[in-house]
Order: structure tokens, then sequence, then C-alpha cells
């Protein structure tokens, strides 16, 4: 039900790149005339940029891109290449001398699955603006979800791979999608099916391993953040028509899908962070749009693992369920 991909909102394109040796990427979705943006930041170890320009207060309407990246705080220097391509482009706010091309991003810790001195660049983020097309259905490993993992609490030996999930749904005139790059502490279930498909995984035993009961064992001054530096960064995109608050509140609704795929969510050693773009096309409810929009999340959540490949070592659900 919920196939399909971003771009199948249209009026977007997405793009990316990504180096496969260091294991990390960018992501950008550049909706062509500009876009109401809002954003709901949950986890509380976030790496965002420009998420201060969303708040309904301030001035700012419309984004010309959302920015996913790896790389923890060093891809956030991914978006001087995406200024670059837009201003070139002459996208941005009409600022009288020139215009500002708006970008807000999210970034994710990939630093210890690949080399953690190869970082999303300016370079990076240009190619990504290069490659970017109103077609896209990539999917796994690429981009910024090319060393997302999941299962973190022991460390890499016990993680699998993950990377991009996307989803889609329409309804009548009304189109709502996701695309997400998970990144997770937690274990992950396939929310429509009940059944766990990722997380903390045993190569020795053949079976998974519950980060709950883990951490519960755990000494009190265990410090898992040594070992699990994580966060999943989504974007919903929809052509309804909706104000920044709309979009607030729609990004906010939308980490239910967060809450029924990934256990635990949200914690300390997660940013997780949601952003939700409006190209303002279709008169509708907003409290549907947040609704529909979290079960849109949960499935991408659940493609991101399905289309992983193992990597490095890293074992992807492909390779556990031959």
């Amino acid at each position: 039900m919920y196939s399909g991909y971003l771009t199948d909102v249209g009026n977007l394109k997405v793009g990316h790149a990504q180096n496969f040796d260091g294991l990390t990427g960018v992501t950008v979705i550049i909706p062509e005339k500009g876009a109401v943006c809002g954003v709901d930041v949950r986890g509380s170890a976030p790496g965002t940029r420009e998420t201060d320009l969303l708040r309904p207060e301030n001035l700012v309407e419309k984004v010309n891109c959302v920015m996913l990246s790896g790389g923890s705080a060093y891809g956030l220097n991914a978006a001087s290449g995406i200024m670059k391509y837009l201003e070139e482009k002459e996208l941005g706010m009409d600022v009288t001398v020139c215009r500002v091309p708006i970008v807000v991003g999210a970034v994710i810790f990939d630093l210890a699955v690949g080399d953690p001195h190869c970082r999303p660049d300016l370079e990076m983020g240009y190619e990504a603006c290069k490659n970017s097309k109103t077609e896209d259905t990539s999917m796994g490993c690429i981009g910024a979800g090319t060393g997302a993992t999941v299962g973190k609490i022991l460390g890499n030996d016990f993680s699998m791979k993950s990377g991009i999930g996307q989803a889609s749904i329409q309804i009548g005139n009304l189109k709502i999608a996701a695309l997400t790059v998970l990144n997770a502490f937690g274990d992950i279930c396939d929310a429509e099916k009940g059944i766990q498909i990722a997380g903390v995984y045993s190569r020795e035993e053949k079976k998974f391993l519950d980060t709950m009961k883990i951490y519960e064992e755990k000494t009190a001054n265990y410090n898992a953040f040594n070992r699990a530096t994580n966060t999943t960064i989504s974007i919903v995109a929809t052509n309804a028509k909706l104000t920044k608050a709309n979009c607030n509140k729609i990004s906010q609704m939308a980490h239910d899908g967060y809450a029924r795929s990934i256990e635990p969510v949200h914690t300390m050693f997660d940013g997780d962070t949601i952003f939700t773009i409006a190209t303002g096309e279709v008169e509708t409810d907003i409290s549907f749009v947040g609704m529909t929009a979290a079960k849109v999340i949960s499935r991408a959540i659940s493609n991101a693992v399905y289309s992983s490949k193992t990597t490095k070592g890293l074992i992807s659900y492909e390779d556990i369920n031959l």
C-alpha cells in the first residue's frame, strides 16, 4: 500500500553523492519552486542547520533544499556546496543584492563505520545537487545512508547495515511520501508485519539480541554513547497546502512512525529529526496528513532495512534471511 518514492509527490528533485570507501554521503531534496517547511527534533543529540528559520514566527516561508548528510557535525559543511549550486541556478530568497539559498538540514553519525576522516564536504554537496532528478528510486546504501547502521549497543560487531528507505501513498489527489536515513541506536521492526527485521545481531548464535534487555543487564556506569552514536533523519513531502506551523505539527506526528518501528527511540544517543515540506496544491485535513505521514515514515524505515546490502563486515537483512 505504501510503495513508492519521495519524488512521487511531484515538483521535487532528489540527488545523492557518496564515498563508498569512507562509508559516508549526502542526500539533497530540492523543491523546484521552493516549499513551505517545518521540522521536529526529538532525539537529544541532534546536528542540524537553519532549523530556527522554520519556527512559525520567523521570516522565511519557503526553503530551497533539505540536506540529509553523514559525517556528524562535519557533514554540515556539505551545505556550502549546495548553496553554491543553488546560487548558480539563481534559486533563493531575494535580498536585493543577491539571492540567498535557504538550505536546512540534519546529519547522522557514521564516523565509526568507515574512514572517520572522510566526510561530506562542499564538493560532495555540489555533486549531490548535480545528480538530482525528478524521478529517484534510490534506496539502501546510497547518499546519506551509505554509512547508516542500526542496533549499536554492543558496537559494530553486533550492529547491522541499514541505509535509505522511501515510501509514498496517494489518496485521491493528495500525495504523501517519506525518505528516511535509518541510523538508529535501537532495534527495528516491520510495524505492518509485527516482526523484528534488524537490530543487535549475534553472528555466532545467528539470532537477534534485545537492546532493552542488554541495557538492563549492564552496570549503572555503562556508557552506551561510546559504542552507539546514531540518529535517524527523515523528510516527509506532500502536495498539500500547509503553513509552517502545519508542517511542524505534521513532523511532530510523523515521529509516531519512529516509535512504531524503532525500540528504543529518541534516546540521549540519537538526534532524531523529521522535516516536512509542502508544495501547496491540495486542500486537506492537517491531522489526516500527520497520521498518514507516520505510516509512510514507518514503511520507509522497513524499506531501508530491506534494501540494505552487507558492507565491510556489517551484515544486512538480506544475508540473515537467505
